[in-house]
């Protein structure tokens, strides 16, 4: 708004504005209420900060927390591991889901000294690690025609197990199988029986290392894979295995090209040990990872997931998951990622 006057701008002594008055008469009329006997709150005082559905969620999730992955940064390219600590923790995160590859910070070319760095200087930003995950699950598929991408892949799920165990972090994302990788051409079909009894047959190798390493495997249900591709599915599963360690990493998004992710949540129930919040577009024609969007720009029901999430008793983390940092003023999809989150979590 425009001031009506120069006054407004450098207001002369002894003369008051606008912004004066009302202030005066916001003040005068909550002591009023005072010596009435009455109590106004703030909202009363301010009408306008009264819960609104439109701009935010009129309920607080105060069980959910808030957590971004570190694909949404330019990193390594443009900025360093603690840079991205440091972003997240000045936009109001609660933690940052970590990647494991080939060459980075948490690669093979890592041990359990450089973990515990990684550890400490997220505890001396003062930001938690929700999880790790990996792109390694498309490259080397547990359930791959090829024997050796099938030992390799198996080789580098234990690892990064053992990489969450040296950072203290309990949540590691598994893609147990795929039956097609639309968009790698070196993937052979895999048929369903083939890949259903290779990924239990490796996640049963893995369960072992995971009780003693103190880690839970949370089995993505991803749908472009075209493996555990319904609730029932997924429960079969995980249920099969009869570990507490074999739990659930749900992605809202992997499912919106035909599911509601709100319908799933109930079904998995206390199974779900970790969570994507992805968004999706129906509105597009493009199924590559270019079909998620920012959050909010998108398909998703976020009044629906984050309710049926709390009725479930989930009280993990949300973590925001996206694969193309900005390449300009990439902070801005940081912060914007935080603000969203606080509007689905009631926090504003």
């Amino acid at each position: 708004m425009m001031p009506d006057t120069p006054d407004q701008l450098h207001p002369r002594p002894g003369t008051f504005t606008r912004r004066d008055l009302l202030r005066q008469a916001t003040v005068a009329g909550a002591g009023a209420a005072a010596l009435a006997g009455t109590t106004l709150t703030a909202q009363e005082v301010s009408p306008a900060t009264k819960p609104d559905e439109r701009r935010a969620s009129p309920k607080a999730y105060p069980k959910l927390k808030k957590s971004i992955n570190l694909w949404a940064f330019p990193y390594p390219q443009r900025m360093s591991l603690r840079e991205c600590l440091q972003l997240a923790k000045d936009a109001g995160f609660d933690a940052v889901e970590l990647n494991y590859d080939l060459d980075n910070d948490l690669s093979p070319k890592a041990g359990p000294a450089e973990f515990t760095a990684i550890r400490k200087m997220a505890d001396e930003i003062g930001i938690a690690i929700s999880g790790l995950c990996s792109f390694l699950f498309w490259p080397y598929p547990l359930t791959s025609n090829d024997p050796a991408k099938r030992a390799r892949g198996l080789e580098l799920a234990g690892l990064i197990a053992k990489a969450a165990h040296h950072l203290g972090v309990e949540n590691v994302l598994v893609v147990p199988g795929a039956v097609t990788i639309p968009w790698r051409d070196d993937h052979e079909p895999v048929p369903n029986e083939v890949c259903d009894a290779r990924a239990r047959e490796a996640v049963g190798k893995l369960l072992g290392e995971a009780e003693k390493l103190g880690v839970y495997l949370n089995m993505e249900n991803i749908f472009f894979n075209g493996y555990l591709m319904t609730p029932a599915e997924m429960n079969a599963f995980v249920d099969s295995f009869g570990n507490e360690r074999c739990r659930v990493h749900f992605d809202t998004g992997n499912i919106m090209q035909y599911q509601q992710p709100e319908h799933w949540i109930p079904l998995l129930g206390n199974r779900i040990k970790n969570v994507h919040l992805k968004e999706f577009h129906r509105a597009g024609t493009d199924h590559s990872l270019e079909c998620f969007r920012p959050l909010l720009d998108g398909s998703v029901d976020w009044p629906a997931v984050v309710s049926a999430l709390d009725a479930s008793g989930f009280e993990g983390y949300l973590t925001f998951e996206y694969f193309r940092p900005w390449q300009h003023y990439p902070e801005a999809l940081v912060y914007q990622t935080s603000d969203a989150l606080d509007r689905i979590l009631g926090r504003i």
